[in-house]
């Protein structure tokens, strides 16, 4: 692949690196504030998740109603995300995300509402779901491209351990609270954390700007030629190809078993939803113990880890189904472990991820990232409806744990992948004068 080339390619790649090293001055205060609301943000939607699968697993109990649910959750965002990608290069990171926080939130009052009155149906669920999953699209990227702006690039390894402990602490806090929440109020009021949980993720973006590079007027072009450039940054690159594939296998083989916790612990387990909260939570701690753990080693070689945290993390997760029925503190705490060894693997990824692409193009290649593993996630659902009716939900978690492990482990035959971390920054290619 060849690195740009010109004055003005040049000039552009110095300015955004330069940009990406010195954030400027007070960059701890603004990164703290804007993260911390976007956590307590990512609070009462994982709040919101937590209550609404519950209510769709004890209303049906059925594996295809808990499949629908979790694939018109991700497959707006899959598809949108090379949009939202690229409109987070081209247009205001914070612009997108506030607008994306304030939809979801008019989404959820309108839930609320339904509700209240009575007048719930399974498809009024999913539709708000799929209208949440659609802001998704814009809203992550946004705020994936946008840390590296917040922090010096020396500290980018240990602000993603960080990021991804203040993303499971949401895991550690939603869960409980989500359980309390429907045992002492109606469903509802339940669901309005989340629109106050929201506004507080708003409004320190009203507070702080964001740091965003933007390209000079001369070099700009169309939405469908920018997104092109992200696609083929990704396909010249063979270890970013190679990476895109594994993780679009690993999605599709052990996603569904996220989507159908509630219904493991209901069925096997014989518990209701403060069992699934507690499963959850401790889960949710195990994440920060890796993240912690992520923090305080930041690895160089992040591939290796990336590729073992994830094994480890989907064997784990057949351990935990694997469980007897009497020993659900035994599934508990495969499950935790199954957390941590997760957040080894995906906090290296997204330091890897940062620090190898350049942040003019990150948006746009990480949603692509987003659509690969969102289109997975679906199929994934699909194919493990089927099984799970005629397996049972046990020994669905079982094989998929299994198989995901062996797609991990699949990357250590791909020399391109394991030299990723070796060969950065990746520069893309120029523009077409």
């Amino acid at each position: 692949m060849q690195p740009p080339s010109g004055p003005a390619a040049a000039s552009t790649v110095i300015e955004v690196q330069a940009l990406a090293q010195d954030p400027g001055p007070g960059w701890q205060l603004r990164f703290w504030a804007i993260f911390g609301g976007q956590a307590l943000s990512l609070v009462g939607s994982a709040l919101t998740q937590f209550v609404l699968l519950w209510w769709i697993t004890d209303t049906t109990g059925s594996v295809s109603a808990l499949a629908t649910a979790g694939m018109v959750a991700l497959l707006p965002q899959a598809l949108l995300s090379p949009l939202g990608g690229t409109f987070a290069d081209r247009y205001s990171r914070r612009l997108l995300m506030i607008g994306a926080d304030v939809i979801s939130a008019l989404c959820m009052t309108v839930l609320i509402a339904l509700f209240l009155t009575d007048s719930i149906a399974l498809w009024h669920v999913y539709a708000m779901m799929f209208i949440r999953s659609a802001m998704q699209a814009f809203q992550a990227p946004a705020a994936a491209a946008s840390m590296a702006m917040l922090v010096p690039a020396s500290f980018l390894p240990r602000a993603a351990g960080l990021n991804q402990t203040l993303q499971a602490l949401t895991v550690v806090a939603a869960a409980p609270l989500g359980a309390l929440a429907i045992s002492v109020m109606p469903m509802g009021w339940a669901l309005g954390l989340d629109v106050i949980t929201a506004f507080l993720g708003v409004v320190p973006l009203l507070l702080f700007r964001i740091p965003q590079p933007r390209l000079p007027k001369a070099e700009a072009g169309g939405i469908w030629r920018e997104f092109r450039e992200g696609i083929h940054l990704v396909w010249n690159e063979p270890g970013l190809r190679w990476l895109y594939v594994l993780l679009g296998a690993v999605v599709l083989v052990i996603m569904p078993t996220f989507t159908l916790v509630p219904l493991l612990v209901k069925e096997h387990f014989g518990g209701g939803a403060p069992q699934v909260a507690l499963m959850e939570g401790l889960g949710g701690i195990g994440m920060v113990l890796g993240g912690l753990l992520v923090a305080a080693f930041a690895p160089r070689r992040q591939m290796p880890w990336v590729l073992w945290g994830f094994a480890l993390s989907c064997l784990a997760m057949s351990l935990t189904a694997l469980a007897p029925a009497g020993l659900f503190a035994v599934a508990v705490a495969c499950w935790v472990l199954s957390g941590t060894s997760f957040i080894l693997g995906n906090a290296p990824l997204t330091a890897l991820l940062q620090t190898t692409i350049p942040n003019h193009l990150q948006g746009r290649v990480l949603s692509l990232l987003s659509m690969v593993m969102g289109l997975a996630a679906p199929v994934g659902l699909i194919l493990a409806t089927p099984l799970g009716e005629w397996l049972g939900i046990r020994w669905l978690f079982v094989l998929m744990g299994a198989l995901g492990a062996l797609v991990s482990l699949a990357g250590f035959l791909s020399p391109a992948l394991l030299g990723l971390d070796r060969t950065r920054p990746i520069l893309g290619e120029p523009r077409d004068s």
